[in-house]
């Protein structure tokens, strides 16, 4: 994000709004929510499979839209609504233990949460999306990362390796940073529903590489990926 803030400050791209004291409310809720979430998505992740988790993370877009039609009076086409229904059925059914009727899995319900977590976080910051995104990036990066780090090392984990941390950070910088970047610039124009609603094609991106072998992986990498980029 600094390479951006960089390019912005050389190019001189009229200053955004900066955040004030009214805004804090939504801040602290957006970087409490956002430690909450990808630490029960992670517990999810142990106890189910990353296809399972990839999909039952449309449940995101529900809570989204559900809030911000609900208290912040956002507008809901009524496709949205049908998306809405359809997405809720496939969550319930992925949430079902198979061998015992009735019974959720523990892991989908944890990534259930972790979505509704993410859901408020994504209102929250769609308060916030009339404001500097840049900012906001660096408050969520900073802040968020550091209640997570705190409360891992807190319960006894740590680093052993760094090389892993350098492939974490840069991994980050573009599915965190910079996606929730363009994302803040998202909200501010199509609002949070829509927003998410675009946004669901990740799932299914992860779901097709968590289903397929590493050499398959590698294969379509190898041999494809610049055909179907420039093509």
């Amino acid at each position: 994000m600094l390479f951006i803030y960089l390019i912005r400050k050389i190019k001189h791209q009229r200053s955004e709004q900066k955040l004030t004291k009214k805004d804090m409310p939504y801040v602290i809720g957006m970087v409490l929510l956002d430690i909450a979430a990808p630490i029960l998505l992670l517990y999810g992740l142990e106890l189910t499979s990353a296809a399972s988790v990839s999909l039952l993370n449309n449940f995101e877009i529900v809570m989204t839209a559900i809030i911000a039609f609900t208290f912040f009076k956002e507008k809901i086409s009524s496709r949205l609504w049908i998306g809405i229904i359809f997405i809720t059925l496939a969550c319930l059914i992925l949430s079902f233990d198979p061998n015992e009727p009735l019974k959720f899995l523990l892991g989908s319900l944890l990534v259930l949460l972790a979505a509704a977590c993410w859901g408020l976080e994504n209102n929250c910051t769609r308060k916030l999306s009339s404001h500097d995104p840049m900012q906001i990036v660096m408050i969520k990066g900073f802040f968020s990362g550091a209640g997570s780090l705190i409360i891992g090392f807190s319960i006894g984990e740590s680093i052993t390796t760094v090389w892993p941390c350098f492939a974490a950070l840069g991994l980050g910088a573009v599915s965190y940073g910079l996606s929730i970047f363009f994302y803040i610039f998202a909200q501010r124009y199509i609002g949070a529903a829509k927003t998410s609603a675009y946004y669901a094609i990740s799932p299914f991106i992860a779901f097709y590489f968590s289903s397929i072998p590493y050499l398959s992986v590698h294969h379509c990498f190898r041999y494809n990926a610049y055909w179907h980029i420039f093509s």
